[in-house]
């Protein structure tokens, strides 16, 4: 499995929205990006802003007691995932969400747990560095993302690195 990662600075809210629209320009259906980060880490801030870079003119709502969201409208629909409430990766396959995983690009909150099911996927770690700072964290697995980390970080103006 191919794994490689960058770690850029976020000091507001839209600079986190800068990197997600960064990282959407590389999204395609059937990609997964899971979301890591403790409560209000800024999970749901980010798949806002890359579901508003891939066009989506939809108001983007934590999905945690829906446990899914969709929105479309843009470039590729947008599968909004939060797997918090969920007990174990049997309860995530009981969802039968195969046929909009393939067609839409998942962002997974809290989506340690399903790991292994979606073994190709970006990981996106948010960490708290300050009242409206993040450290953010952009890590490839498998081979669709190699390099991709790198070409998000290229594509985010100079005194982003961590």
């Amino acid at each position: 499995m191919t794994t490689d990662s960058v770690r850029v600075a976020a000091e507001s809210p839209s600079r986190t929205a800068r990197v997600a629209a960064a990282v959407a320009r590389h999204l395609r259906a059937g990609d997964v990006v899971l979301l890591h980060g403790e409560l209000a880490a800024g999970k749901t801030t980010f798949v806002t802003a890359a579901a508003a870079a891939l066009g989506s003119p939809d108001q983007v709502t934590s999905p945690t007691f829906m446990l899914a969201q969709c929105y479309a409208g843009g470039r590729i629909p947008v599968l909004h995932l939060d797997t918090y409430r969920l007990t174990d990766v049997a309860e995530f396959r009981d969802l039968g969400l195969e046929e909009q995983l393939a067609e839409s690009v998942a962002f997974v909150e809290w989506g340690g747990m399903v790991s292994g099911e979606l073994p190709e996927h970006l990981a996106i770690t948010l960490e708290l560095a300050g009242t409206d700072s993040r450290n953010i964290t952009i890590t490839a697995h498998g081979a669709r993302w190699a390099g991709v980390p790198g070409l998000i970080e290229s594509e985010l103006p100079a005194g982003t690195a961590a």
